[in-house]
């Protein structure tokens, strides 16, 4: 193995592997990616990612043109000439229960195995149950051609979307779950500058790096749940859970961070996480931890039902017609994977209301998923004759939109703030009617604003 210089593959180009494998060029390093996906290598190729990631495009047009970066469909080339190989394959909840499908990465793992070559280091960046990377570790001894060395070693990723590249080129801190100085001393090398600018490195072993994401996945998305817990207990008792929220984050145990009450958690990430943690403590005997991050699952699920349950309760009628302000999961992203905004706009289209749906950047991964809404190309054609407004997905442009420009649009100025992050005050000095999550209802009651005007 090239300790100097190391030449580094990275399997697997979805959010995870592409945002790595470009910031690993833009670190300096050779850096081929693998895919069996060919549209998407195609693209990856041609300096253009297959997703809305802020800055990605730009690290990918600068380093395939350089040379640094390409990528392949074929796994033969990384195993051949690469020294590092970084595991960044999709692990999905399963069609069959809660647990991680790891088909996708044992595939990759043993096909990687029987092309190797060279002494080399696999490192698992995937999220994957506990005790995988051992498993792993084992089976590559059992593929791999006699007298290679295949390593073993965890770096879990911390990749929030739509800050993958800042996040990844500038991270909080770096997880080695390693079983041998060499592992330890080849990831300080490719991670060398970002350890010079400071960042906290945690060397741990492999289950410790395992359970690191998921953990800290679960955590947080426990910390989303409260404040919606909290936020149902405010609507009923007249409290204002954004002031509750604030005032909570002031405590340096708990911090503001993640403590936004609104339509919960979503992504290709959170929903999945807690429910492979909870899957596998459970298989290992653990008690405590399923029914804790089963009680967060379904407080999310809450989250969501309350507020299409609000809409349903709002709209004048079979037909209504309304807005829907965003599908992504989060803004500055196009990832609609359990998104908490289509999934309400869907539910609302069901019980019979014509729902129109804009979004900046995600329209067109809804439509694949839901093409059963309308999606329209602007805000102003999503609200033009509107009867009640959903504010979904906090993108800049929705919060920053004039009251009065909007209200002029709409049939009815009926306004539920799913995310929070409208001046309520602003909206209803306007005269909206304004429903957020967790807080008093600001304007004139919805109902009276919903009679027929030519009544």
């Amino acid at each position: 193995m090239n300790l100097t210089t190391p030449t580094i593959s990275v399997i697997g180009t979805g959010y995870l592997g592409a945002t790595h494998a470009a910031c690993l060029a833009e670190l300096g390093f050779r850096v081929v990616g693998v895919d069996r996906d060919r549209d998407k290598i195609a693209r990856l190729a041609a300096g253009e990612a297959p997703f809305s990631e802020p800055g990605l495009d730009d690290l990918l047009r600068r380093h395939t043109a350089s040379g640094r970066l390409r990528f392949t469909t074929a796994i033969r080339v990384a195993a051949e000439h690469a020294d590092v190989h970084f595991l960044c394959v999709g692990t999905p909840q399963s069609a069959a229960g809660p647990e991680a499908d790891l088909a996708g990465l044992w595939a990759a793992v043993r096909d990687l195995g029987r092309h190797l070559t060279r002494d080399c280091l696999v490192v698992g960046k995937s999220t994957v149950p506990v005790g995988t990377a051992a498993a792993m570790a084992a089976e590559l001894g059992r593929i791999v051609p006699p007298r290679i060395s295949a390593n073993v070693a965890w770096n879990p990723e911390f990749l929030r979307e739509g800050h993958g590249v800042q996040d990844t080129l500038h991270p909080d801190r770096l997880v080695f779950g390693v079983d041998s100085p060499s592992a330890e001393l080849t990831l300080r090398l490719l991670y060398e500058r970002p350890i010079a600018a400071g960042v906290p490195v945690h060397v741990t072993d492999l289950a410790t790096a395992e359970l690191a994401k998921s953990a800290a996945n679960g955590f947080l998305a426990t910390k989303v749940s409260f404040v919606n817990a909290m936020a149902e207990i405010s609507e009923r008792a007249g409290a204002d859970v954004v002031a509750l929220a604030d005032i909570l984050g002031d405590d340096p145990r708990i911090g503001r961070s993640f403590l936004d009450a609104g339509i919960g958690f979503g992504g290709g990430c959170l929903p999945k996480d807690i429910r492979a943690l909870a899957a596998r403590a459970a298989a290992l005997g653990a008690s405590s931890a399923p029914a804790l991050l089963h009680a967060v699952d379904e407080a999310n699920a809450r989250a969501r039902s309350r507020v299409a349950d609000l809409a349903l309760e709002l709209c004048p009628g079979a037909g209504a017609r309304v807005a829907v302000l965003g599908a992504a999961f989060k803004p500055r992203s196009d990832d609609v994977r359990d998104s908490p905004a289509l999934d309400i706009a869907r539910r609302v289209h069901r019980a019979g209301a014509e729902v129109r749906v804009y979004d900046p950047e995600a329209s067109l991964n809804a439509r694949a998923v839901a093409p059963e809404l309308t999606y329209v190309a602007s805000l102003e054609t999503a609200l033009r004759g509107a009867e009640l407004v959903l504010h979904l997905t906090e993108w800049p442009e929705f919060a920053a939109m004039d009251p009065r420009w909007a209200a002029r649009l709409v049939r009815w100025p009926v306004i539920i703030d799913g995310r929070n992050r409208i001046d309520s005050g602003r909206w209803a000095a306007a005269g909206w009617t304004v429903h957020s999550v967790g807080r008093p209802r600001r304007g004139a009651p919805a109902r009276a604003l919903v009679a027929d005007p030519a009544g």
